[in-house]
């Protein structure tokens, strides 16, 4: 396959100057410490609720379907008690990605959401971990391709099939015991772990261009190239003022918004492109790239956090986003600086993991809230649902709803 080649839209270190936190356009609300959990027994975090190719999230028979990252909650698990005898769930949380397991659930209401259980069985997948991707529903016989990343040893690019089936009762699946590895870094475009121990390859996201009707994949990496010889020059730093031309260690700092193209709508073989966005001196990670096409422009939305952000520039942990009238860009950051949709800053790690859906709904998970002193509640769960307005380059916060409020968009009659 022959693409024309394309040139990275930057995100610049004078684009981000401009992420203002304080901005209640861009903040989301705040979430009380009294919340909801789904569930005593197992920690959520990342939500993929099942969509089609094009964007739009899908029930089935009347039932939605939502994929999260899930692990068990481990109360009684020695290494999480504390002197006193108590479960440290905070340990326990942070210890979640280490055993990440996709699991689903399915609900009747758009929110309310019954949990269905794992998605592949033990040993299907061919590493230890699974981490987030994207579930697209490919036809009203409910087959479905669940892509997502296969992490340690290293960072593949995978995809599994299934089908899901449907009751008065309830939902289930079946299949999903065939996982096929589609690519992984390749060190030309993208960061490799030989080139930094510490890379970012994950996060599939396919969908088809409503242009040219193709199946492509955003996915996060990092910029090829060993680590710390980076440079963060003038094309790197934007139109900075003066006292900021210094960006210290920001060249360790190399995330990217990857992207990829079938050889056909099977979505089997597949050829990595160079990035459509770069933060090289700027920030780290990329997360969960996804796409929103509305009025003929191309809206990318991406994840980042504080702690990820290079020396001298910082923003929320939240959304951020850029928009472009062409798939290849140029792309312009959303707001002036990129931020969409960011923590407030009483409460910085309240969610996380935010997907924006073609409804202009947004749904997140609950990280941890603050409680009284310096104390804190864990999450594990969905938070309230947001709706963002996108006007050209611009978003607007309008309202907020019910915790893990995820309507579909359409509902897909299964065949007989």
């Amino acid at each position: 396959m022959k693409h024309a080649n394309h040139t990275p839209t930057r995100w610049t270190r004078a684009d981000a100057l401009k992420v203002n936190e304080n901005d209640p356009t861009t903040t989301q609300p705040l979430v009380s410490p009294d919340f909801p959990v789904m569930s005593d027994t197992v920690f959520i975090w990342d939500t993929m609720p099942l969509r089609e190719l094009d964007g739009t999230v899908v029930s089935v028979d009347g039932w939605s379907v939502i994929f999260t990252l899930t692990a068990d909650r481990r109360p009684h698990d020695p290494q999480f008690i504390n002197a006193d005898g108590r479960y440290d769930i905070k340990r326990d949380w942070e210890d979640r990605h280490g055993h990440a397991r996709i699991c689903y659930w399915y609900s009747r209401t758009g929110k309310d959401w019954i949990f269905g259980g794992r998605v592949m069985a033990e040993g299907v997948s061919p590493t230890t971990r699974e981490w987030a991707g994207t579930p697209i529903l490919l036809n009203n016989n409910g087959d479905i391709d669940l892509y997502y990343t296969c992490v340690t040893p290293g960072a593949t690019i995978a995809k599994v099939r299934g089908q899901v089936v449907t009751s008065d009762t309830g939902v289930t699946l079946q299949g999903f015991d065939q996982v096929k590895s589609l690519f992984e870094a390749d060190g030309t475009y993208y960061q490799t772990e030989a080139q930094n121990a510490t890379w970012n390859f994950r996060d599939p996201s396919p969908f088809i261009d409503p242009v040219d009707g193709k199946l492509y994949m955003v996915f996060e990496g990092n910029v090829a190239g060993e680590r710390g010889t980076h440079e963060v020059g003038p094309n790197e730093l934007g139109l900075v003022p003066p006292g900021h031309e210094d960006v210290g260690g920001a060249r360790y700092q190399v995330g990217c918004i990857g992207i990829a193209v079938a050889k056909d709508l099977n979505g089997d073989e597949w050829e990595i492109l160079p990035p459509l966005v770069t933060a090289v001196g700027v920030n780290d990670q990329t997360e969960r790239p996804h796409y929103v096409f509305q009025d003929n422009k191309y809206y990318l939305f991406t994840i980042s956090h504080k702690f990820t952000y290079a020396d001298g520039v910082t923003g929320p942990d939240g959304v951020y986003g850029f928009v472009s009238d062409h798939l290849f860009g140029p792309y312009a950051p959303m707001n002036a600086s990129g931020l969409v949709l960011g923590n407030p800053p009483s409460q910085p790690f309240q969610t996380y993991s935010h997907c924006v859906m073609p409804n202009g709904l947004v749904t997140s998970f609950i990280d941890s809230v603050p409680t009284t002193g310096d104390d804190y509640r864990i999450g594990g769960t969905e938070a309230p649902t947001v709706r963002i307005v996108l006007k050209g380059a611009r978003s607007f916060v309008q309202e907020s709803y019910d915790y893990g409020y995820i309507p579909a968009m359409r509902d897909v009659v299964l065949s007989q």
